[in-house]
């Protein structure tokens, strides 16, 4: 390879990796969005006087939001642009950030919620459809891995200013800055990144399948050539014409696209939908939304809490870079069935761990050396989950469909992915009121579940160009 052809390799590289982190970005909301509660719900339980199903519905209503996004996310992409939606997500996500701190009732901050959640559920569609409609095949993986990165620098992002804000006020619930409670300024707090990813999302390029697909194929061949480094104007050609075919249709996209003989649904839509669905049945989200709660449920302080929280939330940001070194390399299926095992494991450990707790379910302590096993085993689930399913499922989504249906596919299994964060969420105070063992038990039959649906229905999709999924 020439020197001049090493060169615009290597900036069409570093431009499909700037763009690609603009889109992820998104990412950076949904992971705050997901842990920013977690230091304000025991504080806004108290501020609003709510019982275990209502303080519940508090924390996850924003997921109910997030559906609703994610489901008219791909069609309004498909129509408006990839752009533009994602300054729509941002502009949610500060209007839910901003009204969530101001709230003056618990059903004003389940509408504030509810909003933000849209923008959330529009981001966690259009940032993986946009970075793998850019990205060049041979990194797509690792690119794509970027939204998981971005979800959990968000997480610790959320769960840092929370630690933050409690601190230098005394308490969650207590009087900070302006006369606000803090748990209102960890709310507002989000309205900054919400900006920010607005206006930068002006300074990407569209994507060129989109604009194949509405007929600006000179723009698409300028964004191929920048960012995917295609020099050779007969390579741009052929190109334009391999993602015309792909995408190519005589109506407007829309969600009836994704019918197939297989229960009202084409097969592929059926496995993202449970790749989805299982994503969160193992319990991730319980670690990032009541793991502060947790832990001073089992003899930590308040500040002890947040700082376990903190520690497990940079956990979960460090392993993803393992999954970013490997997922081009070892590829998709092997490390989803890798994660699948620890989950089995580190999950069957903490329901046996809690088995031990003494005292009454709602302030269980753990005797021995079983707070320390449990808090390992919590940190192996983090780890087995961050460096597998968590990044993974997000590349597959982003990859997996046809081009004439990967909006909408993706919309579908995004939607179905929080709703049963909803599931999860929601019930999680429930079945903890029952038994931790119960709930932990539950997740670690969902992991064991996880590992045969992919060892049967995953397919590799590593090196692959998008024309050629659904071939």
């Amino acid at each position: 390879m020439s020197s001049d052809a090493t060169a615009q390799e290597q900036h069409t590289t570093t431009k499909a990796v700037l763009i690609s982190v603009v889109a992820a970005i998104g990412g950076f909301l949904f992971g705050f969005d997901t842990a920013v509660i977690n230091g304000a719900v025991d504080a806004i339980a108290g501020a609003f006087d709510l019982g275990p199903t209502l303080q519940g519905f508090a924390v996850s209503c924003a997921l109910l939001g997030a559906a609703l996004g994610a489901w008219f996310a791909g069609g309004l992409a498909d129509r408006f642009g990839r752009k533009a939606v994602m300054v729509v997500g941002g502009g949610l996500f500060l209007v839910g950030a901003v009204g969530s701190g101001f709230a003056f009732a618990v059903w004003d901050l389940i509408l504030w919620r509810f909003v933000g959640g849209v923008g959330v559920g529009v981001a966690s569609v259009i940032a993986p459809t946009y970075i793998a409609e850019v990205a060049p095949a041979h990194i797509r993986g690792r690119l794509a891995s970027l939204q998981q990165l971005m979800i959990t620098i968000g997480i610790f992002v959320a769960l840092l200013s929370d630690a933050f804000i409690a601190n230098t006020s005394g308490g969650a619930d207590r009087q900070s800055w302006l006369g606000l409670e803090a748990w209102r300024w960890m709310f507002l707090s989000g309205a900054i990144p919400s900006v920010v990813w607005a206006l930068l999302a002006l300074t990407v390029p569209e994507s060129p399948r989109y604009l194949i697909a509405t007929g600006e194929t000179r723009r698409a061949g300028d964004v191929l050539r920048d960012v995917l480094g295609l020099l050779n104007p007969a390579a741009i050609s052929r190109k334009v014409e391999e993602i015309r075919a792909s995408a190519h249709r005589e109506d407007k996209p829309s969600l009836r696209d994704l019918r197939g003989p297989r229960l009202g649904l084409q097969g592929i839509v059926w496995v993202g939908l449970l790749l989805s669905v299982l994503q969160q049945a193992v319990g991730i989200n319980v670690i990032f939304y009541y793991s502060t709660t947790l832990w001073r449920s089992v003899g930590f302080e308040e500040s002890q809490a947040f700082t376990t929280s903190v520690i497990t939330s940079v956990t979960n940001v460090v392993v993803t870079f393992i999954a970013i070194a490997t997922v081009d390399r070892i590829g998709r299926k092997p490390l989803l069935l890798a994660g699948s095992v620890g989950m089995v494991a580190s999950l069957t450990t903490m329901a046996i761990a809690f088995s031990q707790a003494g005292g009454p379910s709602d302030a269980p302590t753990l005797p021995g050396s079983w707070g320390p096993i449990a808090v390992v085993a919590a940190n192996v689930y983090v780890i087995s989950f961050g460096a597998t399913w968590g990044p993974v499922v997000w590349v597959l989504l982003g990859e997996m469909f046809p081009n004439r249906i990967r909006a909408a596919g993706l919309a579908v299994a995004a939607a179905a992915q929080w709703l049963a964060n909803f599931a999860i969420s929601t019930t999680f105070p429930a079945l903890a009121d029952v038994g931790l063992p119960l709930a932990y038990g539950l997740y670690a039959a969902f992991a064991l579940a996880s590992f045969f649906f992919v060892w049967r229905a995953v397919q590799e999709t590593k090196g692959r160009e998008l024309e050629e999924m659904g071939t």
